[in-house]
């Protein structure tokens, strides 16, 4: 069994036909006319979503680990020197602008405008700019960490949940082209692609069949059906749908007459069903040589 839940998944997906239908899917959810007659909160629960935002913002360990982890990158570094940099750039042009509004301010800010440059400059430049933004870096997780627990970025969320979930569904294009969707369906199927074939995934799947067969592996498979959601009624309905197609197809080919032979011809053929015709079967009587004597001519 584990063997071919390998072979499946190593299969599945390692073609042109794979890759293509990819492409074609996403291009007919993009361009998908229910978008337009659908909401999205009609399609995904308001409960769902807020269980959701509440489960990842209540992950500690997550947010602690995803924290510290930035801190130690350089190029974080950089990124988060550069961005303080907008904003002080951002703030200082910002009181330029009112103080040129004011009499008398204007050669006051100038001054103050060239220390900050200074500092700022001084601060990112060079081995000390580097250690000195990793502290700074490590220096506010505590005050991030304080952000996810104690700001309201749970009501933020979901207000912003509300606003796309009373839109159609269609609406959703504006975040990205249909080229995008493309493109970003390739490169997930091609980190899929990648994956599958991997000694990671092969124990995965491995262990996965091993939890499957240790829980469920006793009980047969017509107890499972109902847990997944399947019942009797279910299986009858889809057979007398796909069934009486594929039977008529076969009639029509001329398949059908041997087909039905072949499964038949084992059980016809068994000792047991001879035996019982043989014994359900009156003797046969032997023909008799006479012939049969004419009726009497009938005069007039």
């Amino acid at each position: 069994m584990k063997g071919l839940v390998r072979r499946t998944v190593e299969r599945v997906g390692g073609g042109p036909l794979v890759e293509d239908l990819v492409v074609a899917f996403s291009d007919a959810l993009y361009e998908l006319a229910a978008g337009e007659e659908h909401r999205l909160g009609d399609v995904v629960g308001r409960d769902p979503v807020e269980a959701l935002i509440e489960k990842i913002l209540a992950m500690p360990r997550l947010h602690d680990r995803a924290i510290d982890r930035m801190a130690e990158s350089p190029l974080v570094s950089i990124i988060a020197a550069r961005f303080v940099s907008k904003i002080v750039s951002d703030f200082v042009a910002q009181n330029r602008q009112l103080a040129e509004k004011l009499p008398g301010a204007k050669s006051l800010f100038s001054l103050g405008t060239s220390a900050a440059n200074r500092v700022r400059n001084v601060s990112i430049i060079g081995d000390a700019a580097d250690r000195g933004t990793q502290m700074a870096i490590r220096r506010t997780n505590s005050a991030m960490k304080d952000l996810i627990k104690e700001a309201p970025l749970k009501e933020a969320a979901l207000e912003i949940w509300d606003l796309h979930a009373e839109e159609p569904i269609s609406e959703l294009r504006e975040y990205m082209s249909q080229q995008d969707l493309r493109e970003l369906a390739l490169i997930v199927h091609g980190i899929v692609h990648a994956a599958r074939g991997t000694d990671y995934v092969a124990a995965a799947l491995d262990e996965c069949v091993d939890v499957f067969f240790e829980r469920y592996g006793a009980r047969p498979v017509a107890s499972l059906l109902p847990e997944l959601g399947i019942t009797r009624d279910d299986l009858v309905d889809e057979l007398q749908q796909l069934v009486p197609p594929v039977i008529e197809a076969a009639a029509a080919q001329g398949h059908l007459d041997a087909l039905v032979r072949s499964r038949l011809a084992p059980f016809f053929a068994s000792e047991e069903v001879r035996a019982i015709l043989a014994s359900d079967l009156p003797p046969r009587k032997a023909a008799s040589k006479t012939p049969a004597r004419k009726p009497p001519a009938t005069t007039s």
